[in-house]
């Protein structure tokens, strides 16, 4: 009986084991970048980061505002005094104190008018806040780039892989003919010997590819916050994104958007008011001041009393300290402006850079696609010329190298012309997650300008 309930057991695990063995893997998830991209831009950690800085600035704004509003202070004190106070008289003395007692009380106090040093400090604190909103919209967008960049480099990746399958299907093909025309006693061994050579340098090339796919696929996840061993199955977008017609519309936009550029304009701005709050220190301050205090002091006729102040203080001198804080200020006012100049080129060359990506990518696309249609009917002639006995195997060899490295320079060009796109508007300030984040098929692109400057070029892609 136990015996049996042993092998029963044993039956049992095995089944289930099988059953684990046989259960197919998990699909791929379909992910389209409308998808990953509001996954990135939603719960990136550089978002977060950002969105914490401009959370920071917000109080910042509050903190400015504080010398508008009253200060009110409750205090209480005790004293101890050597000797107790007294008055002479004549040859009397009198005591008009106790040598220890206790104070309390509560004060207010309002600034009246502080001729625009707090007014200055909120234009400042405000300015940074659009400061940190251009940094945080700069967080977004790189991480919505960096994510664009990834997806397009994991379709490539597949795209290459399909192309390196084909290649290996042409070469056992190729194999298979040579096999038979070994047979046929019309060809040397050394055609098929040439044939399992090329078949296997073609099946190295296609693990390779198989690698890459895998690596940018964990990429992929990374961003997504992932596993980065879950299979993606990446969908490609439609179309193309608008851009501008010419590269000076380009640049124009990039210098009004460009989201580096606007922090730099708000930094700028908001030192400008920080200089003319430091020289309001310079200015009197107007204030009124009240309060309640009792001091438990028996010879105090009024032990509690109520006071009102209006006065103004003037800063006479500080030992040097406002002028050095205006220098300060005057000299980071001076750096953030140069800094910008140097800004701008900088945002200028990615624009330029970019733009003739696109457009070197469109021509390359052209002549690629070309080259695939001349590169297939080449290889239908090798092979028919070869199993005719008119060519060799080197042809039909040849001809599979040809057609590869078409289809890789049309894939490779179209991929590079994507990421180009993106960098473009990225550099031009736009939303790439408004530009990408609908499932909208986007306008085509039109053909390259011979001038990248010519104000009537057409439009690398149009509405």
């Amino acid at each position: 009986m136990h015996m049996w309930k042993r092998t029963a057991a044993v039956t049992t695990a095995i089944a289930f084991a099988l059953l684990l063995l046989l259960e197919p893997a998990a699909p791929a998830s379909a992910l389209t970048l409308p998808e990953g991209l509001k996954i990135v831009t939603e719960k990136g950690r550089e978002v977060s980061i950002a969105r914490s800085d401009e959370e920071s600035a917000r109080e910042a704004v509050s903190l400015a505002r504080s010398p508008w509003r009253p200060v009110v202070d409750l205090y209480a004190r005790e004293t101890w005094l050597q000797y107790q106070p007294m008055a002479k008289f004549g040859p009397n003395v009198v005591p008009t104190s106790q040598d220890q007692f206790t104070t309390y009380g509560v004060r207010a106090t309002q600034v009246l008018y502080d001729f625009g040093k707090t007014s200055s400090s909120i234009a400042a604190a405000k300015e940074g806040v659009r400061s940190r909103e251009s940094g945080t919209f700069r967080a977004r967008n790189h991480s919505a780039f960096e994510f664009i960049t990834a997806y397009f480099d994991l379709l490539e990746a597949e795209d290459l892989l399909t192309v390196a399958q084909e290649e290996v299907g042409r070469y056992e093909t190729h194999r298979k003919d040579a096999e038979a025309r070994l047979k046929a006693g019309v060809i040397t061994k050394n055609e098929v010997l040439q044939a399992d050579v090329v078949l296997a340098d073609s099946k190295q090339r296609l693990l390779t590819a198989e690698n890459a796919r895998s690596l940018r696929t964990s990429r992929v996840n990374s961003l997504l916050l992932r596993p980065l061993n879950d299979p993606v199955q990446a969908t490609p977008p439609a179309g193309h994104p608008p851009l501008p017609a010419t590269l000076e519309e380009a640049w124009q936009a990039a210098e009004r958007e460009n989201p580096d550029l606007r922090d730099l304009d708000a930094r700028v701005r908001a030192k400008e008011a920080g200089v003319s709050s430091v020289r309001s220190e310079y200015l009197p301050t107007l204030y009124v001041s009240g309060g309640y205090e009792k001091s438990e002091n028996e010879y105090l006729v009024h032990d509690s009393n109520w006071s009102f102040i209006a006065g103004i203080n003037i800063n006479l001198m500080a030992g040097g300290a406002t002028d050095a804080r205006i220098g300060m200020a005057k000299s980071e006012l001076s750096s953030l402006q140069l800094t910008r100049d140097r800004v701008l080129d900088a945002v200028r060359l990615d624009t330029k850079a970019a733009w003739l990506e696109i457009q070197l990518s469109q021509q390359k696309i052209q002549v690629a696609e070309a080259a695939v249609a001349q590169a297939d009917e080449n290889l239908r002639l090798a092979r028919l010329r070869f199993k005719e006995g008119v060519g060799t195997a080197t042809d039909v060899t040849d001809a599979v190298t040809l057609l590869t490295t078409a289809r890789t320079n049309v894939s490779r060009a179209t991929y590079g012309q994507k990421r180009a796109e993106a960098a473009l508007l990225a550099a031009l300030g736009r939303d790439l997650t408004a530009e990408y984040g609908s499932n909208k098929e986007n306008a085509p692109v039109a053909a390259p300008s011979s001038s990248p400057t010519s104000s009537s070029s057409p439009t690398p892609g149009a509405k």
